[in-house]
């Protein structure tokens, strides 16, 4: 399930993730809140990304879609007909 998540609210996140970071006095806890803010940085990023190739692949199925809706000129080699014998009724296997 996708969810869509504006990147306003991304942002939001992000600034009250570094109002606590600052406000905290232990190490571990700055860490855990800037881990916090390039994870809310990355998910920003990779949404772009992903609407980036969305993008391109909406773009190539419609350049697709257009090279196979014109018509194609191409001639076709029917085969020889055989040479029948006079017992042959006809061109076709189950003609006897």
């Amino acid at each position: 399930m996708k969810m869509n998540i504006s990147v306003q609210k991304l942002l939001t996140k992000m600034e009250d993730e570094l109002h606590l970071a600052k406000a905290t006095v232990k190490e571990e806890n700055l860490r855990e809140k800037v881990y916090s803010i390039k994870t809310l940085c990355e998910l920003i990023l990779d949404e772009k990304q992903l609407r980036n190739e969305s993008t391109v692949t909406a773009a190539k199925g419609i350049i697709q879609q257009q090279s196979f809706s014109q018509p194609m000129s191409m001639t076709i080699n029917q085969p020889k007909k055989l040479a029948l014998d006079d017992e042959a009724n006809g061109d076709s296997l189950l003609d006897f």
